[in-house]
């Protein structure tokens, strides 16, 4: 199915939103949840499935649902349509500080592998399914488990990621990353998952146990904070019991805390 032709907006810096334009007929797919604003005159509705197969018949569907249940994400994703007259806006949000990326399916080959809670919208069209990774060791250690998202089409389809995103071009190069800083990668791009050196080195040099190995040619997306990460740094400085913290980390300030107590 030819993807719809889409236009788009990405508005903000650190918390953007991607605004789309739909003329009257056009349908942009989305992750349920994301929508953040829409003009009057876009239908919205909850379907299991991308709709990229046209009328796939209540199998298809469940087997679309289930490959969502193994990614995480909701089974259900959303279809907003221009029902109206002229052409309407629909904006969407990424869940968490970061960056909106536009990729033009048609010019990277048609396919686009991500992380497994990257896919944010997409015109009609898109096929959102998932790759399970080549290699046990991948599975394993790669940060995203054995599911990768693979995003198939030749419209627009919009991923988010978290901190400064870096695009990389690779011309049978190889490059080694830490496993949460992965975004997103092209066809004719292995991905593959290395011990990160000496066992002194794994343990010790705050790398993490295993590093991403990518070789080939395409292109690369890396994010400079991955939302792991972010996570956890906030879940060690908050204070226990959800009270307010003094000193912001200071020995005086843990000090105070456990008098608190």
């Amino acid at each position: 199915m030819k993807s719809h032709e889409i236009d788009y907006e990405i508005l903000g810096h650190d918390m953007q939103i991607v605004e789309v334009e739909l003329d009257p007929g056009e349908t942009v797919v989305a992750e349920a949840g994301a929508m953040n604003y829409m003009d009057d005159g876009i239908t919205f509705e909850a379907k299991m499935g991308d709709g990229s197969q046209g009328d796939e018949g209540l199998f298809g569907k469940l087997m679309s649902a289930g490959k969502r249940v193994l990614t995480g994400e909701s089974i259900f994703l959303t279809h907003f349509t221009n029902t109206g007259s002229g052409k309407k806006r629909v904006a969407f949000a990424a869940p968490y500080p970061g960056k909106i990326i536009p990729f033009d399916l048609s010019t990277v080959g048609g396919e686009l592998l991500c992380q497994k809670d990257a896919f944010l919208a997409a015109a009609l069209g898109t096929e959102v399914g998932i790759a399970f990774t080549k290699r046990m060791g991948t599975g394993f250690f790669g940060g995203e488990g054995f599911i990768l998202q693979r995003l198939r089409g030749d419209g627009m389809a919009f991923v988010h990621a978290c901190g400064t995103i870096i695009e990389k071009k690779m011309n049978n190069a190889t490059l080694r990353v830490d496993t949460g800083c992965l975004v997103a990668f092209t066809t004719g791009i292995d991905y593959n998952i290395e011990r990160a050196g000496s066992l002194k080195s794994m343990f010790f040099a705050g790398e993490g146990l295993f590093l991403a190995t990518l070789k080939g040619t395409g292109t690369l997306l890396l994010q400079s904070l991955p939302f792991s990460r972010m996570a956890d740094r906030i879940l060690a400085n908050a204070p226990a019991g959800g009270g307010s913290s003094k000193g912001e980390g200071s020995v005086l300030g843990r000090i105070g805390t456990m008098f608190e107590r």
